[in-house]
């Protein structure tokens, strides 16, 4: 079946945010075997809009539009549907219960206009909202499918989950089953070179590669009359990917990031840890919050911008400072050393390099990061070289700094 995905909003052609429901739906939707030849934003233009729309269900099994449902009169989304589709809207007393009900719980009341929200298409399926005041719907005529999601990620993604993914999967002829293998600590096109054979030999069922941020992600798709059947054949092609990339693998489960990852090793050996950071200013820390219950494992974190901070909260030698600077292998080292001493953690990283823009030099360019990791008192020291802006030097930091954790606490395991 062919999708096609339409994003509605002004602020996405002004580039006011970034439509992050794109790459997320575009994701989902090949995990369930579904192609995506086309995707479009539309401004808040009810003619344009209808033309989209038009255009998309005349050429597409499946049209998935996100944002223009809320109250306000620019949001044309569910209108524009409907005129497109000759269906007459009615008001959902059970929709409009749902949004006094979510005013209430915040101690509010709703202004006139919501009442917009519960203004539903003839024959629509709504899709309950349980993050947001604009439910989803689900529309049907000869043969195609239009489904309507909000444009909020925190709204849209948790919808789609729950509820356009049943409906979805009930629509192919099979069953659809992914497998994900998360790796990390080998570049992308290093990965993809190690799996290119069966890149290259896939049928069914297929391999596709995703490029994230310090990490490489292999999902494998497979078809079949059952669920059973379709996991069955992606079993020898998973067992493949781990038997080639060995420990860089950290996971074969959807839901497990790799900072959860970390966290789990770290609660597997009854682990402390704390982290100490320059360049990173406190990201490291704040990707391990992440994680649900990891408050038993990290302990403290520094934020060592100066140098003046470095000496003073994690003990750097001042010698250290004016021979190395603060950008260099002995300094990452000493800061990492300083924050499991203080802290008395079992594991502490530390971050210190040039982010960006300005700063770099011959010497130490723009984009030169030294991570450290220390587990009971055994210290490694990584020196990284990124590109990028200066968020994306930094992320790239953090994503290193948690896979070298995860290596040092391996290692650790190996020689105990």
């Amino acid at each position: 079946m062919v999708v096609e995905l339409i994003a509605v909003g002004t602020e996405i052609l002004l580039g006011n945010i970034v439509n992050t429901n794109a790459a997320y739906l575009s994701e989902k939707c090949a995990g369930l075997g579904l192609s995506c030849y086309y995707q479009s934003v539309v401004g808040d233009n009810e003619e344009r809009l209808q033309k989209a729309i038009q255009t998309a269900v005349d050429r597409s099994d499946v049209v998935i539009l996100s944002g223009g449902l809320g109250p306000t009169e620019d949001d044309l989304t569910k209108e524009t549907a409907a005129k497109v589709w000759e269906k007459h809207l009615f008001l959902d007393l059970a929709v409009k219960m749902q949004i006094q009900g979510f005013f209430t719980k915040r101690g509010s009341t709703p202004t006139e206009n919501n009442w917009k929200q519960a203004m539903v298409p003839e024959g629509a399926l709504v899709l309950n909202n349980e993050n947001g005041t604009a439910p989803g719907l689900i529309m049907e005529k000869d043969g195609k499918h239009m489904i309507l999601l909000p444009g909020p990620p925190n709204e849209l993604i948790p919808m789609f989950e729950q509820s356009a993914i049943p409906y979805l999967e009930a629509l192919q002829p099979g069953v659809i089953f992914s497998k994900t293998v998360k790796i990390c600590g080998i570049g992308e096109s290093k990965a993809e070179t190690m799996a290119s054979d069966l890149i290259a030999a896939q049928t069914n069922p297929t391999i596709a590669t995703y490029a994230k941020t310090g990490e490489v992600h292999f999902r494998i798709t497979a078809f079949a009359d059952t669920k059973e059947n379709a996991k069955q054949l992606t079993i020898p092609v998973v067992e493949e990917l781990k038997n080639r990339f060995g420990s860089h693998v950290y996971t074969t489960k959807e839901k497990v990031t790799l900072e959860k990852a970390v966290v789990k090793l770290l609660q597997k050996q009854k682990f402390t840890a704390a982290s100490a950071e320059s360049c990173t200013g406190g990201m490291v820390a704040a990707r391990l919050i992440n994680v649900s219950g990891v408050s038993k494992s990290l302990k403290e974190s520094y934020i060592t911008y100066s140098d003046k901070a470095k000496r003073k909260l994690l003990g750097v030698k001042k010698s250290s400072l004016l021979e190395f600077g603060a950008v260099s292998a002995q300094v990452a080292e000493e800061m990492a050393r300083g924050a499991a001493d203080f802290s008395g953690a079992d594991v502490a990283v530390a971050t210190t390099g040039i982010a960006g823009p300005e700063g770099g030099s011959a010497q130490k360019p723009v984009g030169l990061v030294y991570i450290a990791c220390n587990v009971k008192g055994k210290i490694r020291v990584g020196e990284y070289h990124f590109s990028g802006n200066r968020m994306k030097i930094r992320e790239n930091a953090v994503a290193s700094a948690l896979t070298l954790m995860r290596e040092c606490i391996l290692e650790y395991e190996k020689e105990e």
